[in-house]
């Protein structure tokens, strides 16, 4: 992953489980506290706003937020905490995307996927990106 000013802050590594996909996030250098992590639409990373990646991942057309009354988006995932130093490894899982080519939920489409960390936290609720702020950091899903 990448900052807006095109630094490395880490990896994250995807790995298909029964359960869903499994993400290992290996971060650094980002600012401490409580931040949005989304899956997004587009396979650009394009520094300072990363606004190249699109909209979150939605295969199904669902509202933002895990409180969402009909469901939420495949690519809303739960909010990270980066403790203070700025480092952070974690592993969450997401059941709504696969790994699997050809699946409407799969991460590989045409013009593939993008991670993207948020300024603020997610509140899961507001659409469509859980009020969690400007793009601080972006990877592309290869």
């Amino acid at each position: 992953m990448i900052a807006a000013d095109g630094r490395s802050v880490g990896t994250v590594v995807l790995t298909q489980t029964p359960e869903g996909v499994r993400l290992a996030l290996a971060l650094r250098d980002l600012p401490p506290g409580e931040h949005g992590f989304h899956l997004h639409a587009v396979g650009k990373c394009e520094p300072p706003s990363f606004t190249s990646a699109g909209a979150h991942f939605n295969p199904e057309s669902k509202k933002h937020g895990f409180f969402a009354r009909d469901g939420h988006h495949a690519g809303d995932m739960a909010n990270i905490l980066v403790p203070p130093g700025g480092a952070l490894s974690t592993t969450l899982t997401n059941k709504k995307i696969t790994l699997d080519r050809g699946k409407p939920n799969s991460v590989f489409q045409e013009g593939g996927t993008a991670l993207i960390i948020h300024d603020k936290f997610d509140d899961y609720i507001t659409d469509p990106i859980g009020n969690s702020g400007d793009r601080i950091a972006c990877g592309v899903i290869k």
